[in-house]
């Protein structure tokens, strides 16, 4: 598979295949925030999925990829602490606001400084057109947030710190899903990228997670957060595997930008599974990202 995939780099099917991969990873990334936000303590629940797809990566990593070549080892050191800042910041973010406002500004903040970090990094280039796109999407992404700032009622003692946390988090997005791309181009074999990017990056989050575990006066059963663990983990594979890899066939910015129409999955996620109030605006809002998406694509 791996020979097969390489083939397409630069090619119109592997633009296309890019294409699917990162709207692929915008569902599925929409899904896992949810279940990070769901029932359980954000903490914890990123902690039961890193454990998992640590776990499920592992034996990937020693037994079926390719060893990583000697430069790659502090490319996945730099990686580590990249994602485990992310992710800090990502779950103090999701504990100070709801998850319909925080969602929006991390992945809207994301994108615009993907495209122009793939640019100076990578000499990729946008058209006029594209660029009109990016602006669509992100006036959809933070009108999607400005309006839930003014409209939500709950947690909103702390929601300006939860929206501060939030554009920093996008900051780490741009950063990672860049930084991911040059890792996984550095090697001559992407699935040894991801199997032992996975490994690696399930480290920290477990640990942290049983800590605040222990610590609670109340602690919630290990059964159903090990259950949303695996589910998570399996997620997380499709989620961050597809946009990777789509980063690997064709333009970082664009898988950037595509990957964002999330937004719009989470918005219907949150109203149908996590009884939050969508009205008639939000779903104006929520074309514009989609609208926005569509014309980077027509546009390149």
């Amino acid at each position: 598979m791996s020979a097969w995939l390489l083939s397409l780099e630069g090619t119109e099917a592997g633009h296309r295949l890019a294409l699917i991969l990162a709207l692929l990873a915008a569902f599925l990334h929409a899904v896992f925030g949810a279940l990070q936000k769901g029932r359980h303590d954000p903490w914890l629940s990123r902690g039961a999925i890193d454990a998992s797809y640590g776990l499920m990566a592992a034996p990937l990593a020693f037994f079926v990829v390719p060893w990583p070549e000697p430069h790659m080892w502090w490319i996945f050191a730099c990686a580590f602490v990249i994602h485990v800042a992310y992710k800090l910041l990502q779950a103090q973010a999701y504990t100070k606001g709801a998850y319909t406002v925080v969602y929006p500004v991390v992945r809207g903040t994301g994108p615009l400084f993907a495209v122009i970090g793939a640019h100076f990094i990578f000499g990729e280039v946008f058209t006029l057109t594209q660029w009109l796109g990016i602006a669509v999407l992100l006036a959809g992404i933070f009108g999607l947030a400005a309006y839930n700032l003014m409209f939500l009622q709950a947690s909103r003692d702390t929601l300006k710190t939860a929206l501060a946390l939030a554009v920093v988090t996008g900051l780490f997005v741009a950063l990672y899903t860049t930084y991911d791309a040059y890792g996984i181009r550095s090697t001559a074999d992407p699935f040894t990228f991801l199997a032992w990017f996975f490994m690696i990056d399930g480290l920290v989050m477990p640990v942290i997670a049983l800590l605040r575990w222990r610590s609670m006066t109340e602690r919630p059963e290990v059964g159903p957060l090990l259950r949303r663990g695996v589910l998570g983990g399996i997620i997380a594979f499709g989620s961050f595997g597809s946009v990777m890899m789509a980063t690997r066939l064709d333009k970082v910015g664009e898988a950037a930008v595509l990957r964002e129409t999330s937004t719009v999955f989470a918005a219907l996620i949150g109203w149908i599974v996590l009884k939050e109030t969508v009205g008639p605006r939000r779903v104006v809002l929520m074309a514009l990202i989609a609208l926005g998406a569509v014309i980077v694509e027509m546009g390149g």
